[in-house]
């Protein structure tokens, strides 16, 4: 059985629905479209840098790319997951983040309180 907004997911578990991912290299983006996104067209992306940690330029082409597409799409919200580690990546996401180009382009950043490895770049769209 699943619910309103939710469908059965290839392990069997009802969850929110999920566009495909798209592939960033080695990285993971997924973008999550809960009932109440679908409803207002808001869309959030999701970037997991887990599988290129250690790759620098893939890190760096798969961090443009989502801001890019956040930025096409008019999302809200990108999530960027550097994970938890030495806290290295994260202060490499954080450097780019930085960038005078790419400040331009979000609103503000938000790193997560609950959860060290965790990443978010709001957008303001008008």
């Amino acid at each position: 059985m699943t619910v309103a907004g939710q469908r059965r997911n290839p392990t069997g578990f009802a969850g929110p629905c999920v566009a495909p991912a798209l592939s960033q290299g080695n990285a993971t983006v997924h973008a999550p479209i809960g009932p109440a996104e679908a409803q207002n067209g808001a869309v959030k992306l999701k970037l997991d840098l887990h599988d290129i940690y250690n790759r620098g330029g893939d890190i760096d082409r798969a961090l443009r790319a989502i801001i890019a597409e956040a930025v096409a799409k008019k999302a809200p919200l990108v999530e960027i997951i550097p994970g938890k580690g030495s806290g290295a990546l994260k202060k490499h996401v954080l450097r780019f983040l930085d960038q005078k180009e790419i400040k331009a382009l979000y609103h503000r950043v938000e790193k997560d309180s609950n959860n060290f490895g965790r990443v978010f770049v709001h957008f303001r769209w008008k």
